[in-house]
């Protein structure tokens, strides 16, 4: 069966010079990528969407009191460090 697609010239560019390198033709190159990305397993989920599925990003909620806590010990560690007095 024939098949006719337009590609962008960067896109066609960059096929020919594939196709040149590895003494490939354009149909074999093509036929090759769509049976790889048609028969694919489904991209894996990323660590952060599985995370966020599970509940584990914003599990903990942190009352202003704490969150202010541990600004307060980072300033001073820091302050600290640099041997500065804190405010």
């Amino acid at each position: 069966m024939t098949t006719s697609v337009r590609i962008p010239p960067r896109l066609e560019q960059a096929l020919a010079r594939y196709c040149v390198e590895t003494q490939r033709s354009k149909s074999e190159v093509i036929i090759e990528l769509l049976q790889n990305h048609l028969t694919s397993e489904p991209a894996l989920k990323t660590p952060y969407e599985l995370a966020c599925e599970t509940g584990f990003i914003g599990a903990v909620a942190l009352d202003e009191d704490a969150a202010e806590n541990s600004r307060n010990a980072v300033r001073a560690a820091i302050a600290s460090k640099h041997h500065q007095a804190t405010e």
